[in-house]
Parts: structure tokens; sequence; C-alpha cells
């Protein structure tokens, strides 16, 4: 058995069974041993960054690794900034990265480059396979480091010859770690902050943004002066009726502090200690109240589980914490003008039952999170890492990984541009995702981000520098040229009866919704 059958067959064996992939020629065996193994699903993208966000999107609903197949240091180049997203969201994937056969690297050939120190930016875990009878073992290897814990992103570097020699046998799964056990004397801190009287605050994120490890959350919040935040951008937050509504800590650092402001505990469940997301002439970067205490009760490679239920012992029986109740905006008037009002409202009106929303809407979004509080149980996924070009990827891995549920993409206009392949994936997927384009023909965050910075006021040739209507986007018939059906929306009316039927209409669609501003 060459090294490319045993590798598949060790990937599946390991509960990896589907690859996203934009292979090369150094890959061309791993793609011919996909006949021989059926139980490997190959999902083809247009372009690298595509193949790691869906792989990153897969992950954070199959709780399980898909794996990336990418050709050489620029294929890798090229997937990089989802690759970053998925690190941010400690996501398992494993990456296999063809390369030059062993040989042939010395004679430095136009795609040489050097994968090992590319792949280390955004890998916890990084080997090169230099035997093929070695080469199942380092994939086994591979997939038990991206289970972590923590997740992770492990990359595989596989030299062609590697791939294509004969000598191989398919390798046993290998053991992942094993989450560590609470700290006691942190679980003893976090019970005396409780006790107090003092103002806490939680905040979660990672793993603790799961339904029921938020209602443990909820529960010691319960009753005192506490309250339970969310990181900026959860990897998966679950959330609507019957599930604890958690407030996500704001993006811009004033408002962060506010939410924040007369904390004298916080306690960090799986997420990190609040900053802010860009330095500012004047501002702090470090936004926890001075003199609150941060404790942190459990990280990354914790049993956040274990820890909160071990401070519920420590406490004893507490109150019942109070859950959101189905409630759903109406729809607005026909005619209503498109605005990021009218369009929260709408969203929060139609979202299924059990849907997975891809949130990359940024500015034009701003208030869908509140409209959709009291939709029906669902999923939402956000940009970790902050990398752009996440949500449409995100969406179709997701949508591979939960065939049955309907997955919104909801996607800012000028992101869309980085993955737009993304569409054409979906279209030959048959993915039952629903793309809606807010189109404000703007980079409306960098017009805010422009005069944050503290930079000059911006004349003409600095603001069409963040301007998207020369010429205007057409994602109508962006979407058609990859296979999509697409409409475009202008008022609340449209808007509610094109995402209705969108909504209803097994397979991909897209609706454009064209912002008034």
């Amino acid at each position: 058995m060459n090294g490319a059958h045993a590798l598949l067959h060790t990937l599946v064996a390991g509960g990896v069974d589907t690859c996203f992939m934009n292979p090369g020629t150094s890959e061309m065996h791993f793609v011919a041993a996909l006949d021989g193994v059926p139980e490997m699903r190959g999902v083809l993208t247009l372009f690298e960054g595509v193949a790691t966000g869906a792989a990153d999107g897969y992950a954070r609903m199959a709780e399980r690794p898909a794996a990336v197949l990418l050709h050489l240091g620029p294929g890798l180049g090229n997937g990089v900034a989802n690759l970053h997203n998925a690190r941010r969201a400690r996501s398992p994937v494993v990456t296999v990265v063809g390369d030059h056969a062993t040989y042939h690297k010395q004679f430095d050939a136009p795609l040489e480059s050097d994968i090992d120190a590319l792949a280390s930016n955004v890998s916890g875990w990084v080997r090169r396979s230099m035997k093929t009878e070695e080469l199942p073992q380092d994939a086994a290897d591979a997939i038990a480091h991206a289970y972590g814990p923590p997740g992770q992103v492990a990359t595989l570097i596989l030299p062609a010859d590697v791939s294509w020699s004969d000598g191989a046998q398919p390798a046993r799964p290998a053991r992942s770690g094993v989450a560590r056990p609470p700290d006691e004397g942190v679980v003893d801190e976090v019970a005396r902050a409780l006790r107090s009287g003092e103002p806490v605050g939680f905040l979660v994120g990672g793993r603790a943004g799961r339904a029921g490890v938020l209602e443990q959350v909820g529960a010691l919040a319960a009753g005192r002066p506490a309250k339970v935040l969310c990181e900026t951008f959860p990897a998966r937050l679950e959330r609507g009726a019957g599930r604890l509504d958690v407030e996500r800590l704001a993006y811009l650092g004033e408002r962060a502090m506010a939410q924040l402001e007369g904390l004298a505990h916080l306690v960090v469940v799986d997420a990190v200690s609040p900053v802010s997301f860009f330095a500012y002439p004047g501002k702090p970067s470090d936004l926890v109240p001075d003199g609150c205490r941060v404790h942190r009760l459990a990280g990354p490679a914790d049993d956040v589980g274990a820890a909160l239920d071990a401070v519920a012992s420590v406490l004893g029986p507490g109150a019942v914490p109070t859950l959101a109740s189905l409630e759903r905006p109406g729809l607005p008037d026909g005619d209503d003008p498109l605005t990021a009002d009218v369009l929260a409202r709408t969203i929060g009106a139609l979202l299924p039952e059990d849907a997975i929303v891809s949130d990359e809407a940024n500015t034009s979004g701003l208030f869908i999170a509140g409209a959709t509080a009291g939709a029906p149980p669902h999923d939402w996924l956000t940009l970790t890492g902050g990398a752009i070009g996440m949500g449409l990827p995100l969406a179709t891995g997701a949508a591979v990984a939960c065939p049955g549920r309907r997955v919104l993409a909801l996607e800012a206009d000028g992101s869309a541009m980085y993955t737009a392949q993304a569409l054409w994936t979906m279209a030959r997927e048959s993915a039952d995702v629903t793309v809606v384009i807010l189109a404000n023909r703007s980079y409306a965050i960098l017009n805010m981000e422009l005069r944050r910075v503290g930079a000059a006021a911006g004349g003409p040739r600095a603001r069409s520098m963040l301007d998207l209507r020369d010429p205007e986007l057409d994602f109508v018939s962006l979407a058609a040229g990859m296979g999509l059906p697409a409409t475009r929306a202008r008022t609340g009316g449209e808007l509610a009866d094109q995402l209705g039927r969108a909504l209803a209409t097994p397979g991909p669609s897209l609706v454009e919704a064209v912002i008034s501003r």
C-alpha cells in the first residue's frame, strides 16, 4: 500500500472522514487514493482560504476534525488567514500540505518555500513526514494533537515521494490528551468572590458557549450581584429561546469598559482576559477595571464543566437562572426602507429553529443579536481571529457537518469578496445555506476606525479607499455565475418575502440586501 492510501485509511479510522481541498501536482496521489477509500468525502474548493475556513466551520459544528489538503507553501499561504481564525477558535483541524519530493527540494524549484516556518504561525503541532512507513503514525499523531485539548490546527507536511512510495500500513488512532481537573485553589477563590457580595462578572468563551455550560454559569450568577458576559467573537454560541441570554462584550473598547465597570471580580471561563482589538491613542489596551481581580477558573486545556461543578459544590444549592423566552419581532411593513434595524427585525422574525448562523455581518449587523435573542434555539458562529473572509467558508463547512440543518450566512459585502469562491462550493455540494449579503457599498468599519485611531480627518482620496460604489458590486450576477439562485431586496417587504422563500427552499441561495444609508 502506498503512503497516500495508508494516510486516508488512517484519517478515516481516526474519525476524520471529510477533506476540504484545493490540490496540486504534489498531492495527486492523495487525490487518486480517494477512489480506494470511499469513506473519505472530498470537498473541492476554488481557493485555499475557502478550504481552511470550511474546515473551521465543520470542526466547530461536528466537534471533530476535518482534513484540509493544500498545495505546497503558496497553497498554505492562501489558506493562512482562515487557519488563523481556526486557531483562535481552537478548532481541531488536520492540515495536510503537500511538498516537493525529498530528493527534488535541493533544486530550488519555483514553488519551493519554507512550509514548516509558515505552518508554525497557525499550527499548534507541525511534523514533516520523511518515511513512507512512518507516515500513517504521523497522521494518527496529527489527529490526536488536533483534538487536544485544546483543539488546534495540526499540520502534516507530506513530500510527494513519501506519498507515492509503497510500504505503508494504516495506523491505529492515537490517544488524545485529557482535560485538566479543576484547580482547587482557584475554585475556592471564585466561591469566596461569589459569597462576598461584591460585584462579579463571568466572561465565557470557547466550550463555555454551549447551552448546558452556560446554564451552569447562569446558576452561579443567579441571585447574586453577578453578570454573565460572552467574549466578543465566540467560536460557537448556543442561544435563543430556552437558553441563557448572554450579552457579548462590545467590540469597541469604550463600550466594553462600560460593560465591565464596577466589577470587583472577573471570572474567566475558557476565554481570555479582555483587551482592546487595536491600540488607540490615549486609550487603554487592558479593559479590566482598576481594582478588579481576575480569576482564571478554566482555560482551553481544562475541564470546564468540572470546574463549574466544583464551584457549585462549594457554594451549595443556588438559584435557577432565567432563560430566554420565545419572543420574535414582527415583520416590518412592506415599504419600509431596508435599514440595519429592519434587516435585524426580519431575520429575528424568520430565523428557523435549529439554524446555524455564520455571522460576518460587521457594521450592518449591529442590531441582529438583539433581534434574535428570543428566536427558536440556534447556533451562532463568529469571526474569532478577526481575519476577514471567514463567513462564507464557515457556513459551507457547517452545512457539510450538519446536513438537515439550515445555515444562514450573514455576510458584509466587502468581506464577501475575500472568499466569494465559497458560493461555487455551496452549489456543488447542494449545501443548505442561505446567504444574505449586507450591501452597504462601503468598508464602513474602516470609516469608523479612520476616526478612532486619530488619523487626519481624511479627504476624498482617503475616503475613496473605503468606498465600494465605483463600480457597484452585483452579487446577484456573481451568485448566478457560480450556480446559486439569487435575488435583490431594497425594502423590508422584499427582504421578508425573498428571505422567507430562500429559507424554505432546499439547497443554497443568496439574497442581496441593499442597506439604506
